[in-house]
């Protein structure tokens, strides 16, 4: 059966699946991501997503082949453009990605008009259909360190994000008292209204992001006409994370502002492949990955008490005639939001 489609936008029709491509590049060579991006197209996704710092667990050897694999399989398969709709993401600030414009630091016009030409030149495109802030200009500078694991031949380097002042990435806690200067949201609609204008990009996106965050985007673009508007925010979404269902549930359903909810599986742990006596394949990524991908282990620690809901659901579930990951899925498109 074909996936549905709806529009995201005017003139943006998608499938209501999206194909992330995070792991194209580090977990996934080329021949298994192009064989994946097959299936999904064969199966009636069109709607592709990627981001300029991944593949994840993210190094400066491998930065940007999700992007470029992408590429590849729409030249290689001689697909027409405008049957394929790409959505990819400017790096925010970190200040220890230093082979992504020295940190990145901020997201100024110039950082952010920098990342749009690398996208374009990766993908091998003219344009890119939705475009989205990865994670806010709204924390500490150095609260998202990137450092190499001791003894790591391969240069790998993990996430910690404990302090942040914006939660995100699932996290909860926001802390005021870490509150820092940050590059107005003006300039970034300005260099993104700018790269609009110049025909680079169709629509734009935030992702990561607070109900706060949503509100002042649209509040400036609501008063600039120069200025693009949002049409979608990308977050953490599943059983194991439901941060959405609060306040920023009520701010799309008013703004008319699509939810792209990322890891429905919660990293796969959903799928109860961890909860196996082996202790899931090892090329799981929380174990082909251990130690290497802390964001991904803060976030779903397989020690956390909550992680029995994950177990006991996997139980109900394992009654059901529907495969346990497609209920996962359906959880998500029962939304009018997603």
């Amino acid at each position: 059966m074909s996936v549905p489609l709806f529009n995201l936008a005017p003139n943006l029709t998608v499938s209501r699946l999206c194909l992330g491509t995070m792991t194209f590049g580090e977990q996934n060579s080329l021949p298994q991501s192009l064989r994946l991006l097959d299936q999904a197209f064969d199966a009636g996704i069109n709607f592709f997503d990627s981001a300029e710092m991944y593949p994840v667990p993210q190094r400066a050897e491998t930065q940007g082949k999700s992007e470029e694999y992408f590429g590849q399989w729409v030249r290689k398969r001689k697909i027409s453009r405008d049957r394929v709709v790409i959505a990819t993401k400017v790096a925010g600030p970190s200040g220890q990605m230093s082979w992504i414009r020295d940190g990145p630091k901020c997201l100024d016009a110039k950082n952010i008009t920098e990342a749009v030409d690398g996208s374009l030149k990766r993908l091998q495109m003219d344009h890119i259909d939705l475009y989205q802030i990865h994670w806010p200009d709204r924390f500490v500078y150095g609260s998202y360190p990137l450092s190499i694991s001791p003894g790591d031949s391969l240069g790998l380097w993990t996430c910690h994000f404990k302090t942040n002042y914006v939660p995100m990435f699932g996290e909860t806690e926001y802390d005021p008292v870490r509150q820092f200067s940050s590059v107005p949201i003006e300039e970034q609609l300005d260099a993104l209204g700018r790269a609009v204008d110049a025909g680079k990009i169709r629509y734009i996106g935030l992702s990561n992001e607070t109900p706060y965050g949503v509100m002042k985007f649209l509040h400036f673009a609501e008063n600039n006409v120069h200025y693009p508007k949002i049409i979608s925010v990308q977050n953490s979404y599943s059983l194991l994370c439901r941060t959405f269902d609060s306040g920023m549930a009520e701010c799309c359903h008013h703004e008319r502002i699509y939810v792209l909810g990322y890891s429905p599986l919660a990293m796969g742990i959903l799928s109860g492949k961890y909860f196996a006596s082996d202790g899931a394949p090892s090329d799981a990524r929380l174990n082909l990955f251990k130690g290497r991908y802390s964001e991904g282990e803060s976030r779903y620690s397989l020690a956390r008490n909550t992680l029995k809901l994950a177990t006991m659901v996997n139980k109900i579930l394992s009654t059901l005639v529907l495969q346990k990951n497609m209920v996962f899925i359906l959880y998500h498109l029962q939304s009018p939001l997603f």
